[in-house]
Formats: C-alpha cells, structure tokens, sequence
C-alpha cells in the first residue's frame, strides 16, 4: 500500500471522521463504520486533508486537468483545499468550481456557480467526500455538461465504502462510471482501511479487532459490491 493511504487511513481515525460501532446509514442499512468528513474542521486536518486528494488525484489521473468541480455543500471546501495543495505539491494551478444549491440573481458573481466559470475545453476533476448512492452526480454532472463543453477526467472521493448501490450489484462508484462514462475513484478503499487496521496499532491502540472485523465482514456478506 502507497504510504500516503496508509497515513491517510490514519488521519481519518484520529480526526475522528472514520468511526467504527453501531451506525444507521440514511439507506436504512446498519452498519459497523461510518465516514463523517464534516469532523475535519481545524486548518491544520484541512491542510492535511487538501494534500491526500492531491497526492491521490495526481497518482490517478495526472495533472492534465484544468478545474476542480466540487457539489455543493461539502465539495465546496474539498474543492478549495485541494486546488491550493495542488499548487503546493506539483507547482500546478487548479481553478475551482462549485454549484449552488439556490442560484444568485445578483452581483458580479450571479449565477449557479462559485469560483471559476466553465470554459470550452476545460478538463474537469469531480471532487466529494463519499459517494454510496450517486445521488449528487445525478444532480451536477448535468449542471457541469451544461454550463460548457468540457471533458469530465474522472471522480475522487476519499473512501470507497465497496457496497451495493441503487443497482443492487455494483459499487456506486462502478454505477458512477457506466452511468456517465468517465472514471471513479478513491484515496483509499475499505478493503484497504481494514488491511491498514486489523489488529495493527494505530495510535497506540488495535481500532479493528477480531470482534469488530466479524462485523465488518458480515456487513459486506449482505451489502458488499458483486
């Protein structure tokens, strides 16, 4: 495993945004782990966290892209974050481009966009956090197509959750790809998060043990991608 996943799986459980116990998914699911990417909250997990997406996108697509599209509300920081880790890392500049969920009649900056316009030929990289059912691709991707002629590279989100989407076979990252024909995917997925943590200390304590792992893998048994 690259030793930036590595890092960034620990990263998640000591910003407490990768939580593991008893959790109630909005699918109605139960589940043994839960991803909160609103936990990122101080500058510093910010900072951190723009260098991960970086160093994931870049190893994934490379640097020929042009914007970094974020959907609103919690793409908007990754989109940012991101964007200035980018010209830190590989010295490249990104523009950012977020939608709104209300569009402003008002202003210079009126519109359904922040951050920079669309352009024809512009080379866009989707950015969330973590995608389990498409939902928000299903609202922007035509947004994006709309505003311009541009090219969509590919998505990242932080974590593959590896389960069933809406289809009821593939992953919602898989779903993503066949739906609108451009790549997914992810700084780390849960395979690798388990690999990464079972029963190997992590900040000085075991966060998946013989116990919680008999959940996890009973989880994926119901909910897992075929």
């Amino acid at each position: 495993m690259e030793q930036y996943k590595q890092e960034f799986i620990e990263f998640m459980v000591e910003s407490d945004v990768l939580k593991f116990g008893d959790f109630t998914l909005k699918s109605g699911r139960k589940s043994p782990f839960f991803m909160n990417a609103g936990a990122y909250v101080t500058g510093s997990q910010l900072h951190k966290l723009g260098q991960y997406y970086a160093k994931a996108i870049h190893a994934r697509y490379g640097d020929d892209f042009d914007v970094l599209f974020g959907p609103a509300y919690k793409g908007i920081p990754l989109a940012v974050v991101t964007a200035i880790a980018y010209s830190e890392l590989y010295g490249k500049e990104i523009r950012y481009c977020s939608d709104r969920k209300e569009e402003k009649d008002h202003g210079a900056d009126k519109g359904s966009f922040l951050g920079s316009p669309l352009k024809d030929g512009d080379r866009v990289i989707m950015i969330e956090d973590v995608t389990t059912s498409g939902k928000s691709m299903e609202e922007t991707v035509p947004k994006v197509r709309g505003a311009a002629d541009v090219t969509i590279v590919g998505l990242m989100v932080s974590l593959d959750r590896m389960e069933v989407g809406k289809g009821g076979s593939k992953c919602a990252l898989e779903e993503v790809k066949d739906l609108y024909g451009f790549e997914t995917s992810a700084i780390v997925t849960m395979a690798e998060v388990v690999d990464c943590l079972y029963n190997h200390p992590c900040k000085g304590r075991i966060v998946i043990d013989d116990v919680l792992k008999a959940s996890i893998d009973a989880y994926y048994k119901q909910y897992g991608a075929k």
